[in-house]
């Protein structure tokens, strides 16, 4: 049974700063590219970082320089570190695991993150 853990979200101030994690078990962790995706009401969900492993990270343009996602692979975590944050960070924070052959897409249950201006 595969399972993604998020765990880290909260409530923060305008400018503070949060890690997320996401634990994950039933995959072959090191073999799946792992993103976070994010959900602020009414928004449709969108891609926030991606980690291939042994690749290279990509990030929405609306985090870049502010958020790093790194992974574990002996731990099968990743992480989103988020600094400076903004009141338009307030979202539910999806965590994937995705592979290309053969074809998988899990996610995890989410955490929800706001940032009070």
């Amino acid at each position: 049974q595969v399972q993604l853990v998020e765990s880290g979200g909260g409530l923060v101030q305008a400018g503070g700063s949060l890690r997320l994690s996401c634990a994950a078990s039933g995959i072959t962790f090191s073999v799946y590219t792992m993103a976070w995706y994010r959900q602020a009401p009414g928004n449709q969900r969108e891609l926030v970082a991606t980690i291939p492993n042994g690749g290279s990270t990509n990030y929405a343009d609306s985090v870049k320089g502010r958020f790093t996602i790194s992974r574990d692979n002996a731990k099968n975590t990743v992480y989103l570190q988020m600094n400076s944050l903004k009141p338009e960070d307030t979202a539910v924070y999806y965590c994937n695991a995705g592979a290309q052959r053969p074809y998988r897409d899990y996610w995890g249950q989410g955490t929800q993150v706001t940032v009070s201006s």
